[in-house]
């Protein structure tokens, strides 16, 4: 087979540039590629506001719940500053033009690396921690846990190269699943919360805050500040969605933050209320949904819709990071290939050179 027939095979037949129209997302679509890294926050953020409070003592972590109200506050005012980003920018690189534009284009440089570096690292982090995921329910998996990120990596690198319409639709399936799964803990949480039928996995929190050193109090609240990554996604590809597109982009950032806010203040609150302290071999989201659900089906539907938001976390930069290079390319930043669109019309060359930095990251993170 020649390698044209290969590149057919793998991506399929090109498109006329006259239907690039047709290649942007609905919002439904959107929410699903560009917040799958800022919802997957919520399998692990709690876990890292209580592992600095569990250093004091397990009555310290009751104040988990006030630094979570914090954190989604903060979360509102960051949501408001990007949608107006999206309004004043709607040609997309978020923070690159923001400070160029405002600040001078050496800021803009700063802000654009570091968003480019940060893709590339949060797609590797995601990959190693979905394979973790994997390995941990099927640990006779263990010794081939690089391969199984190269695999991720070239699979999800290929359905993007596919186009952004048809990669939104394969990928929309395991982030509505997750979304789904987490509804239904937070619901059924809370009815046995109410009702007052709760399994107390260790022993009781102390109902009062007891002192703790305010050095330790801000490291729990800047641990669990990592419930904000990915939320730039949407306003660094503003242009990928349909028309209206910086409306269509402000709508789907404001059913991002709406689902990001309430699944990590309401996973936080069920941790505190079921008595869910760190475990260094099972997850917070495990214990809790151990305890609200179980051993029955439920509990591992959420376990693998997890680790399929972990795995599509990496998939966001794929969206965001293109973006992002073309249009620094466009400003001579970065090589002119960058801004170039392939044939299925996507900035095939950012993501073929992604996947390939990704490739080298998750193998010495794994």
């Amino acid at each position: 087979m020649q390698f044209a027939d290969l590149k057919r095979f793998l991506i399929g037949e090109p498109l006329s540039t006259h239907l690039a129209r047709e290649e942007k997302i609905p919002k439904w679509k959107a929410l699903a590629v560009l917040s799958s890294d800022a919802l997957s926050s919520v399998a692990y953020a709690t876990e890292e506001i209580l592992i600095p409070l569990a250093l004091v003592s397990v009555a310290a972590m009751s104040y988990s719940v006030p630094i979570s109200i914090a954190i989604a506050t903060l979360l509102v005012i960051v949501t408001i500053s990007y949608r107006q980003t999206i309004d004043a920018y709607p040609g997309g690189g978020g923070a690159y033009n923001v400070a160029k534009e405002n600040i001078g284009a050496y800021a803009g440089l700063v802000a654009g690396a570091s968003l480019l570096i940060d893709y590339v690292l949060t797609v590797a982090v995601s990959t190693a921690a979905g394979v973790n995921a994997v390995t941990s329910a099927f640990p006779e998996l263990a010794q081939w846990k690089v391969w199984i990120a190269f695999v991720v990596i070239a699979l999800i690198t290929t359905l993007n190269l596919r186009g952004i319409r048809e990669s939104a639709t394969i990928f929309a399936f395991p982030t509505y699943l997750f979304i789904m799964s987490f509804l239904t803990l937070l619901l059924v949480g809370s009815y046995r919360a109410f009702h007052g039928d709760i399994p107390r996995l260790n022993p009781i929190l102390h109902p009062s805050y007891s002192y703790i050193p305010m050095f330790l109090l801000l490291r729990a609240f800047s641990s669990g500040c990592a419930a904000m990554t990915g939320i730039e996604a949407i306003s660094n590809a503003v242009p990928s969605f349909r028309h209206p597109t910086t409306r269509n982009a402000k709508i789907t950032m404001a059913w991002m933050a709406l689902l990001l806010s309430a699944f990590f203040f309401g996973v936080t609150a069920l941790a505190h209320v079921f008595g869910v302290t760190p475990h260094a071999h099972e997850a917070v989201v495990s214990q809790l949904a151990r305890g609200v659900f179980g051993s029955s089906v439920m509990y591992y539907v959420l376990q693998l819709s997890t680790a399929s938001i972990l795995f599509l976390a990496a998939n966001t930069a794929y969206s965001g990071f293109p973006w992002l290079a073309s249009v620094m390319a466009k400003d001579r930043y970065l090589p002119r290939q960058f801004a170039m669109l392939g044939d299925k019309l996507v900035y095939s060359n950012s993501i073929i050179g992604l996947g390939a930095a990704r490739d080298v990251f998750s193998r010495g993170l794994g």
